[in-house]
């Protein structure tokens, strides 16, 4: 297995573009979101049966890393990674001409760089439970992991996730529905840095899922910490991006068209990461493509996606827990729907940190 060392069906026409210190948003800016759960439903990504998701954030800076457990032998998994600027581990064996067909856990962390460490604390617990690809002399645990950049946040840049955070994550995955918002990978994540500067506000993770009265789950986690502004695919409106010097939204879509970005993002400094998940059955290629067309929600609801300054990544997997006829076309295309909505839940259940509003203080 080779670790890769790089740090870092339709799109909606209208989309939009986190960091500083502007004034609250005015009354008149509109606030939007997915459907939010019905009471006592769990529409997150652990409503697909054999998915487990587990947190550890570190609230000192904020920082923190998200793992998703699958049961029993593993998951078929693919990956589709865009972003001009990933920072990933093990996505090389998720090619489907390559051996490995089984993957055991996914990580996504913050930390830049250092958050890969995050991937070996989950290793560790795996191996702990009797957990991985058999080598006959061992169980190999295979953790593909993406990061995000976030050491610009809440202070001490050495404050990151470790070995120890991906296991006390590991050890916390359970089915019950997805903490969203500042939590886990998503703690430090911000958004809407398209305009310089101070006029940035907070990103976070969201999940969304859906099952079909057939019984076929897809399913979304996310974490959001692109340059773009997130944008509500079912109304076009902005849910958290760039400010005005007035706190309103300043709209990346029209700043673009109209020239009026400031000094571009450093590659490497933002990315977006995420993972779908379904019950289905399906071949590892049909998860790579499951994967690629999931990655179409990114523009659905962040503007402008797939940056080079953005390292967007985002990971699928199939429990095969369904025993219905899977096609994979609708499969893709659920997933895409779902982590859009995913990415809106991330923007609008974030809670604000100091000099970084969220969505939820916008006033209404």
């Amino acid at each position: 297995m080779r670790v890769s060392a790089t740090v870092g069906l339709l799109s909606l026409i209208a989309m939009a573009c986190v960091n500083g210190q502007t004034p609250t948003p005015s009354a008149s800016t509109p606030r939007t979101a997915s459907p939010a759960p019905a009471a006592g439903a769990n529409r997150t990504l652990t409503a697909v049966p054999g998915i487990k998701v587990g947190h550890h954030t570190l609230t000192e800076r904020p920082t923190g890393c998200t793992v998703i457990l699958v049961d029993g032998q593993g998951a078929v998994g693919g990956v589709s990674q865009r972003g001009g600027a990933p920072g990933t581990r093990e996505t090389d064996l998720l090619d489907p001409g390559n051996m490995v067909d089984k993957v055991n856990a996914v990580v996504l962390s913050g930390g830049s760089a250092f958050g890969l460490d995050a991937a070996t604390g989950t290793v560790r617990w795996l191996e702990e439970h009797d957990i991985g690809w058999d080598v006959r002399i061992a169980k190999v645990p295979i953790v593909p992991a993406a990061i995000l950049f976030d050491l610009p946040v809440g202070g001490n840049p050495k404050i990151r996730p470790t070995a120890d955070c991906g296991y006390r994550a590991a050890g916390a995955a359970s089915t019950a529905p997805v903490a969203e918002g500042t939590v886990g990978a998503g703690a430090g994540a911000t958004v809407g840095k398209s305009g310089g500067p101070g006029r940035s506000m907070k990103g976070g993770l969201g999940s969304y899922s859906i099952t079909l009265p057939n019984g076929l789950s897809v399913g979304a986690i996310v974490a959001v910490n692109a340059v773009g502004d997130v944008i509500d695919p079912d109304t076009g409106t902005v849910v958290a991006g760039v400010r005005n010097p007035d706190g309103s939204f300043a709209d990346a879509r029209t700043l673009l068209r109209t020239g009026q970005t400031g000094p571009r993002p450093r590659a490497a400094e933002n990315t977006t990461i995420g993972l779908v998940a379904t019950n289905a059955k399906l071949t590892k290629a049909q998860v790579s493509r499951m994967a690629l067309m999931a990655d179409d929600g990114f523009a659905r609801a962040i503007f402008p996606a797939h940056t080079q300054g953005d390292g967007d990544t985002v990971f699928a997997l199939a429990t095969g827990q369904w025993d219905g006829e899977a096609d994979i076309s609708q499969i893709g295309a659920l997933a895409a729907d779902v982590m859009a909505r995913a990415i809106v839940r991330g923007a609008s259940e974030a809670t604000g940190i100091p000099n970084v509003p969220a969505a939820r203080d916008l006033k209404k």
